[in-house]
């Protein structure tokens, strides 16, 4: 493929969505998003197939079990994964660059699987977004909303964990302030791209 696969981690609550958003939104004909799927329950406001393709467990183990899955985690009890059919459909768009908003095991799964295969050997590039501190992290957990308090203290838990392996990526990109963050990101992605650059005038 003539694209590079663009892959952002990090911990859960650190601002991965909203920093793949503000690439989709400014890079909408160079860029395109690999929807994942998952075995959890879709919170307010997501659609099946945009933001996830929402499997029952059933259907996710069944998919594992036909060898669907480029890579597939298990993060606080549901599962995650990303579709070889995902990269053979945009195969077919070689124009475009893809983005993947994945947690830490699924970069380093997709990462080995890119390293043994021909298609994507070479075009993947991964960033970790660090989160400033764990007390930062739990304060975006908390105000997300979206979790328990039990569960809130487990994906702090698991963000320790992850932070560990951040050296495992290409970029590590400290997060600091929305913008900032956003525009660290974007000169990474324009400098990995040669989609995304602008073409020279003869």
């Amino acid at each position: 493929m003539e694209g590079i696969v663009f892959v952002i981690s990090g911990p859960a609550g650190v601002g991965k969505t909203t920093l793949c958003d503000r690439l989709l939104a400014d890079f909408p004909n160079k860029l395109k998003r690999v929807v994942t799927a998952t075995t959890r329950k879709p919170r307010a406001g997501e659609v099946d197939g945009v933001d996830y393709h929402f499997l029952t467990q059933e259907e996710f183990i069944g998919q594992v079990n036909e060898g669907a899955f480029v890579e597939h985690e298990c993060v606080h009890q549901n599962l995650y994964g990303t579709q070889k059919k995902a990269f053979i459909l945009s195969g077919e768009n070689q124009h475009y660059d893809l983005l993947l908003n994945i947690d830490v095991n699924g970069a380093s799964s997709l990462k080995k699987f890119a390293d043994g295969n021909t298609l994507l050997r070479g075009v993947l590039f991964s960033v970790f977004v660090l989160p400033s501190s764990i007390e930062e992290l739990k304060d975006r957990l908390t105000k997300r909303g979206t979790d328990n308090q039990m569960e809130i203290e487990t994906r702090l838990q698991t963000a320790e964990l992850e932070i560990k392996r951040k050296n495992q990526f290409n970029y590590i990109l400290p997060s600091k302030e929305k913008d900032t963050d956003y525009q660290k990101l974007m000169e990474y992605y324009l400098s990995c791209s040669n989609n995304a650059k602008p073409k020279r005038k003869d």
